[in-house]
């Protein structure tokens, strides 16, 4: 499907939400995506689904259904259609949390230390290494052993994001790996567009 049918789809998703379940618009734009269609003719609906959750919602016409139980499953818990009716000053606060902690990862000893560690196990890196595990792996691995070791930069770290748990510390920790590794395509994909550019222009 072409991308101005996509964004079409996309503002009747929009509308219907705020309409029937007061969804806030920027959770549909900011985290919700366009998976595919079911069914034909007149019963064919455009699925969509939550990012984070994996949560879908079928729209038929300018009618949205929220699916609470796919599969095994169930979905749309109440706790998550809390989070798409924030306000738009909840959604702002949020933005600057995550901003803030962004920023503290990213100067903070336990990441400058073992920055070049982590992002070796990302394959556009340039130190990438190909035998290494996965970039979630490592980082749970790395703060595993940094635990048993009672390393002070770990402590500071978890006291700070008031969190001990592996998996979320990892989360926190990997977040500026990935603007790091989305920089690099960025400039990637920049030169490749300036290399046609100029291979045309001859």
């Amino acid at each position: 499907m072409n991308p101005a049918k996509i964004n079409q789809l996309f503002d009747t998703l929009r509308a219907a939400c705020v309409r029937q379940f007061g969804f806030n618009p920027r959770r549909i734009t900011a985290e919700i995506r366009y998976v595919g269609t079911e069914g034909h003719g007149k019963d064919l609906m455009y699925i969509f689904r939550a990012a984070g959750s994996h949560s879908q919602l079928a729209l038929k016409g300018t009618y949205v259904s929220l699916r609470e139980q796919h599969g095994d499953k169930p979905h749309w818990t109440e706790a998550e259609k809390a989070h798409f009716k924030n306000t738009d000053a909840e959604i702002d606060a949020e933005i600057a949390a995550k901003q803030a902690e962004l920023e503290f990862t990213r100067n903070c000893p336990l990441y400058q230390d073992h920055r070049e560690q982590l992002l070796s196990h990302y394959k556009d890196w340039p130190g990438y290494q190909a035998a290494g595990p996965h970039p979630r792996e490592a980082a749970r691995t790395l703060l595993i052993a940094l635990a048993a070791a009672h390393d002070d930069r770990l402590t500071a770290f978890a006291e700070h994001m008031r969190t001990h748990d592996p998996e979320q510390l990892a989360h926190l920790l990997l977040a500026p790996c990935h603007l790091e590794i989305e920089a690099i395509r960025d400039a990637a994909s920049a030169d490749g567009h300036a290399g046609v550019k100029a291979m045309l222009a001859m």
